[in-house]
């Protein structure tokens, strides 16, 4: 989040989970743009599970499990909410949508 009690969401494309994501990193963000307006920072795509997961999700994962206790990333779209102190506090099932998320953001900002 930033000072001001924004928050900031980051996207990291991946490929691992039903081969979802084949595209070029520029096709991957001009599908996200067109098709559901994304307008936050879109990553070059990364691999999140198995030896070579990007480090960024080897930390989160070993930071905080899943609701059934895994590590491991099950599906795209596992969301991870990190506090202004750069502390992940919670993750999110790839189903739960941003407004289901609302709430632990509230208790943060």
């Amino acid at each position: 989040m930033h000072e001001s009690g924004k928050v900031t969401v980051l996207g990291f494309p991946c490929n691992q989970f039903g081969a979802q994501e084949p595209g070029t990193n520029q096709e991957i963000l001009d599908f996200a743009t067109s098709k559901y307006q994304a307008n936050f920072p879109m990553f070059s795509k990364i691999e999140v599970n198995g030896d070579n997961a990007a480090e960024l999700y080897q930390w989160l994962c070993g930071e905080i499990a899943d609701d059934e206790g895994q590590h491991p990333i099950a599906w795209n779209f596992a969301k991870f909410l990190i506090n202004q102190q750069g502390k992940p506090v919670k993750r999110f099932h790839p189903k739960v949508t941003p407004q289901e998320i609302e709430a632990a953001l509230t208790d943060l900002i």
